[in-house]
């Protein structure tokens, strides 16, 4: 899929261009009477005016309190609820049309897993208010083995390319080192030695050749889709990861992954022998070492229930071109088509012990981020989020803690917690006004009123207009 998507990326971003007109940004905004929510100590407090100079936040307190000015455009929010803007942590773009679906979904900011030089400048016209969108952190292109498993990752096969590698990407200005599933074990600790010395964070798969233990204990500040768990929380995990790296590693010419009848009986084990206890353990390493998990349950689910018609009967797909939607037939995918129904029901029951597992980090206090990995197959931009949101929550998550990983956990993640994450004086104008509590139920945060994107006020009208231009766009 990656490989079209990567022809087609040079395409959309000639073909599509954003117009801004539709925002209104007044160097003054006040939310007068709305409901505050406060991801962090999970109170609401009612009543509050939200002042908004420019793109900050200048004031919250009591309407009693807070003088707003003449000038100030003023906003009935009675009856709703503000929460800070929401954070897609595993996201990979394709056009840049498709960037409206995030910010019309309340999506503010979006950590993307593979970095392209077009990205920067994207992130440069959005941060001009060219170009609307959400907040940007790039990371670099894949790096991988030498045979990685998608086209146009950085391949490394010693100590030395792996080095080479990092000190490459962070010249070339990656916010982050993206590492993959192939990389050989030598490589990886290079990456890892070598991100510490150049003051770059790594994270992305847990390599074949490497425990998850050892990942955490060599820095990788995040680990994505829970890879690596299942053998690692397995009574049998020195077996199962030995024949998983030589699953990997003995592989012909022109083949980039194993052949599923070759990792069947692999992951049955994996599943049979599942250890609560040394699950417990592995938790408490994660935590110690505060090596975040992205989940990613959303392309996790879908992995497993692709042939599932409620996929192809979704609403959203109008929203994405046929080029992008028809990649996600499961017999044109290389990873999915030689599925078995053994193989499928056996990923289903993968599925459950994944979900299990992320209620237990969220319990062990593992730190987690909301991310989708869009656009998988069904992992719709800004909307997936959304469906990660009662993921999480049907995980074991409460809606507060939930909210916190697209929230404040982000803003924490990334250094950014003085400036974003909650609703403070000083602190950047990213805001969601919703309809509904969504500490009473999560799935509120879909009922979208008005999204404050950099200060920039969108009313429900023009989140819609957004849609409909995207759907346009689509159909063409």
């Amino acid at each position: 899929m990656i490989k079209t998507l990567l022809s087609l990326l040079c395409i959309v971003s000639i073909l599509f261009f954003v117009r801004p007109e539709s925002i209104v940004h007044t160097s003054q905004l006040a939310l007068r009477n709305v409901a505050v929510v406060d991801p962090g100590s999970g109170l609401i407090r009612n009543g509050l005016t939200v002042l908004i100079e420019g793109n900050r936040i200048v004031d919250v307190g009591p309407l009693a309190k807070v003088q707003i000015p003449r000038a100030a455009r003023v906003i009935d929010a009675s009856n709703k609820f503000v929460v800070p803007g929401l954070w897609d942590m595993h996201v990979h773009l394709f056009g840049k049309d498709y960037l409206k679906l995030f910010t019309a979904n309340g999506v503010t900011g979006v950590r993307i897993m593979w970095g392209f030089p077009v990205f920067a400048e994207w992130r440069k016209q959005i941060e001009q208010g060219e170009l609307i969108g959400p907040r940007l952190i790039i990371g670099s292109p894949i790096i991988d083995g030498p045979k990685p498993i998608w086209q146009g990752s950085i391949s490394v096969a010693s100590e030395v390319e792996g080095r080479q590698a990092v000190v490459k990407v962070k010249r070339d200005g990656a916010d982050f080192v993206k590492v993959y599933s192939k990389l050989p074990r030598a490589a990886y600790f290079a990456i890892a030695d070598e991100a510490k010395k150049q003051g770059i964070p790594f994270v992305g798969h847990v390599p074949e050749s490497v425990s998850v233990r050892e990942a955490s204990m060599a820095g990788q500040r995040s680990i994505e889709h829970l890879t690596g768990f299942l053998a690692a929380c397995s009574s049998r995990e020195a077996e199962l990861q030995e024949a998983r790296r030589k699953a990997y590693a003995d592989l012909p010419d022109g083949q980039s992954l194993p052949k599923l009848e070759n990792l069947r009986p692999i992951t049955r084990m994996m599943v049979d022998t599942f250890d609560a206890n040394k699950a417990a353990a592995l938790f408490a390493v994660l935590k110690a070492n505060d090596t975040w998990q992205c989940p990613t349950l959303t392309v996790l689910r879908s992995t497993a229930f692709m042939n599932d018609p409620d996929f192809r009967n979704d609403t959203r797909l109008k929203y994405l071109p046929t080029q992008t939607t028809a990649l996600w037939d499961p017999a044109k995918d290389f990873r999915f088509k030689d599925r078995t129904v053994e193989d499928i029901q056996l990923a289903r029951i993968v599925f459950e012990r994944q979900e299990m597992m992320v209620g237990q980090l969220n319990k062990a206090e593992v730190p987690l981020l909301a991310g989708t990995d869009t656009p998988n197959p069904f992992c719709f931009p800004g909307f997936s989020l959304h469906d990660e949101l009662v993921l999480l929550v049907q995980a074991g998550l409460s809606p507060l803690e939930a909210l916190r990983s697209a929230t404040i956990n982000p803003a924490r993640f990334l250094g950014m917690d003085k400036e974003l994450g909650t609703i403070e004086p000083d602190k950047l104008a990213d805001l969601v006004i919703l309809d509904a509590n969504p500490l009473q139920d999560i799935k509120n945060t879909q009922k979208i009123h008005a999204v404050i994107m950099n200060g920039r006020l969108l009313n429900r009208k023009q989140l819609d207009r957004l849609l409909e231009e995207t759907e346009s766009t689509a159909s063409r």
